[in-house]
């Protein structure tokens, strides 16, 4: 068994050119992929694990389904260094299917920072279950966002309340939800 590595890593999800498919919709939080860009800059700069996740959906007419046309090229703002670890995933959590898990638990790595597409669905999942398998978890309140959806009885539901929800709903128990400027913050701290 690894070591316990202070040094926290940040988790990208799913942040794909096709979910700029405008029949997606209105977005919240016009300024992720700035944040995201933000994110990423500060990590590699101190040298921080980054792991990027890309979803290939089997879900027909999903703008992430490659057999249908979807784009799964990630945004230029997210696009990975060499280097840096991709994992494709095909369902709503990037731990499942996935070697993710046994990579950040082979390198020690049990504090990890999310953020990316969509708030409520591949991000949250992530994080929820980022919670459960015990890490310490944080997701990136301005570095995420969503879009306006329907309820199962067609009441329509904005972006932003529904991102506000998915907040309130993951943060206390399955993570704490932070800001850029604090996740930068506490990866630039030194481990005690």
């Amino acid at each position: 068994m690894a070591n316990v590595s202070p040094r926290p890593a940040l988790v990208v999800v799913d942040v794909q050119k096709g979910l700029d498919d405008p029949k997606l919709g209105r977005r919240s939080n016009p300024d992720t992929e700035k944040n995201i860009a933000e994110l990423l800059a500060g990590w590699r700069a101190l040298g921080l694990p980054v792991f990027h996740i890309r979803h290939f959906s089997r879900e027909p007419g999903s703008p992430l389904n490659p057999e249908e046309g979807g784009d799964v090229r990630f945004k230029d703002e997210a696009a990975p260094l060499s280097g840096e670890a991709v994992i494709e995933k095909r369902v709503n959590s990037a731990f499942i299917g996935t070697n993710l898990e046994e990579r950040l638990r082979r390198t020690g790595i049990e504090k990890i920072y999310i953020c990316g597409l969509t708030t409520n669905h591949c991000v949250e999942t992530t994080t929820r279950m980022a919670g459960n398998l015990g890490f310490e978890t944080f997701l990136v309140s301005d570095a995420c966002a969503t879009f306006d959806r329907a309820g199962p009885d067609g009441t329509p539901h904005k972006a932003e309340d529904i991102h506000a929800m998915t907040l309130a709903n993951v943060h206390g128990e399955f993570a704490a939800v932070v800001e850029t400027r604090d996740a930068l913050a506490a990866a630039e701290r030194p481990a005690a």
